[in-house]
C-alpha cells in the first residue's frame, strides 16, 4: 500500500458517522491532577490499570473510532499480556499517539506560548508506527487577553503545526492539528471568535505552504465560547452559530472532519454544543468530537481507584460516548442524561 492509500485508509477508519475520538493522552502532570481529584496516586501501575479499564469498555467501538494515547500507554500491556494498542484494534478503534513535548514561553512575546517537540519527530514517528499508532496529535495553545495572542504567536504556532503535519504525512501517519484558543480568562464570545478566526486562518496558510494534504488530516479546534470567568454565558445554539461561522470562513472543504476539543467544558455542555452544531445546515466537513475530560470525567469519578468499580467506570464512559455519538446526528437532548 502506498503512503497516500495508507493515509486514506486511516481517515476512512477515523471519520465514521456517529463516532468520534477519545483523547486519553493526558501528560504525566495532567493525569496526576485528575487522579489527585479522586484520591488516587499517579503511579505507572495505576495509570495502566485505569487505561486498561477504559479501553476494555464493552462495545466502546460503537461510538469511538480512534483513541489518542500517551507515549507510556503505547508500550503498556493488559494483565493478560495484550498490548494496549492491540486492545484498541480488537474494539475496531484506531490507536493514535500524542507527539508534542509540551509548551514553553515564546521568547519576545510576553504571555504567549509555543509547543516543542519537532526535533527527532520523524524518528519517533517511525517507532510509534511500529508500535501500532496510525495517527498523531499535536497541540498548540493561544492565551487570550487584550494583547495576546500576538501576531508572532499566531504565526509561529501555525508554522510549528504545519511542520508537524507534513512530517506525519511523510511517514504515513494522519496528523490531528490542534490549535486551541484557551477558555481561561474573562474574554467575550466575540473576542474568542476574533482570535480563533485569525488563528485558524494562519494555520491553513501554513498547511498550504508545507503542502500538507488536507484530505489526509483532521482539525481539532476549540469551540467559540466566552472565557470561563466571563459572567455572560452562551447557549449551545449561540456557540454553534458562532463556531460554524468562523470555521466556514477559515477551514477548506477538503478537510474531512473537524473533531472538537472540550477544553474545560463540562461533559454535558460539550455534548450539547456539538449537538447544536449538527442541528444547523449540513456542512462541508463532519462535525465530531475528540474529547478527553468531557468523556472521561464521569468514569474517573466512578472509579476512585477501586477495581470493584470497573463496571461503573465502563458504563459511565460508554454512556458519555453514546450521547456524543447521538449528538453527531443532532439528536441529543438533556433528558437522555438521566436515561441510562
Amino acid at each position: 500500500m502506498n503512503i497516500q492509500d495508507e493515509l486514506q485508509a486511516t481517515i476512512d477508519a477515523l471519520v465514521q458517522k456517529g463516532k468520534g475520538i477519545l483523547a486519553a493522552d493526558e501528560s504525566s502532570p495532567t493525569i496526576a491532577k485528575r487522579f489527585q481529584a479522586i484520591g488516587v496516586e499517579s503511579t505507572e501501575e495505576n495509570r495502566r490499570t485505569y487505561r486498561c479499564m477504559i479501553l476494555t469498555t464493552p462495545d466502546l467501538g460503537e461510538f469511538i473510532s480512534g483513541v489518542i494515547l500517551f507515549e507510556e500507554t503505547l508500550g503498556q500491556h493488559t494483565d493478560d499480556g495484550i498490548k494496549l494498542s492491540a486492545l484498541c484494534l480488537q474494539q475496531d478503534i484506531v490507536p493514535g499517539i500524542k507527539v508534542d513535548k509540551g509548551k514553553l514561553s515564546l521568547p519576545n512575546a510576553p504571555g504567549d506560548e509555543i509547543t516543542q517537540g519537532l526535533d527527532g519527530l520523524e524518528l519517533r514517528l517511525k517507532g510509534y508506527k511500529q508500535q501500532g499508532a496510525r495517527f498523531a496529535k499535536w497541540r498548540d495553545v493561544y492565551n487570550i487577553n487584550e494583547t495576546t495572542p500576538s501576531l508572532l504567536a499566531v504565526q509561529a504556532n501555525a508554522e510549528v503545526l504545519a511542520r508537524y503535519a507534513a512530517v506525519c504525512q511523510a511517514q504515513g501517519i494522519v496528523p490531528i492539528v490542534e490549535p486551541e484558543v484557551l477558555i481561561n480568562g474573562d474574554h467575550s464570545l466575540a473576542r474568542c471568535a476574533e482570535v480563533s478566526e485569525a488563528v485558524f486562518n494562519e494555520v491553513f496558510h501554513a498547511l498550504h505552504r508545507h503542502q500538507v494534504v488536507l484530505e489526509h488530516m483532521l482539525l481539532k479546534p476549540n469551540m467559540i465560547v466566552p472565557g470561563k470567568l466571563n459572567p455572560q454565558k452562551a447557549s449551545p445554539h449561540e456557540v454553534a452559530v458562532q463556531t460554524v461561522k468562523i470555521l466556514r470562513r477559515t477551514v477548506p472543504a477538503a478537510v474531512p472532519s473537524i473533531n472538537f476539543l472540550s477544553g474545560g467544558l463540562t461533559p454535558e455542555v460539550a455534548t450539547a454544543n456539538l449537538n447544536a452544531m449538527n442541528q444547523l445546515d449540513p456542512q462541508p466537513w463532519e462535525l465530531s468530537f475528540s474529547y478527553g475530560r468531557a468523556l472521561q470525567e464521569p468514569a474517573l469519578q466512578a472509579w476512585k481507584g477501586d477495581a470493584a468499580n470497573t463496571q461503573k467506570v465502563q458504563v459511565a464512559l460508554y454512556q458519555r460516548a453514546r450521547l456524543n455519538g447521538i449528538a453527531r446526528y443532532g439528536k441529543y437532548n438533556e433528558a437522555m442524561e438521566s436515561n441510562h
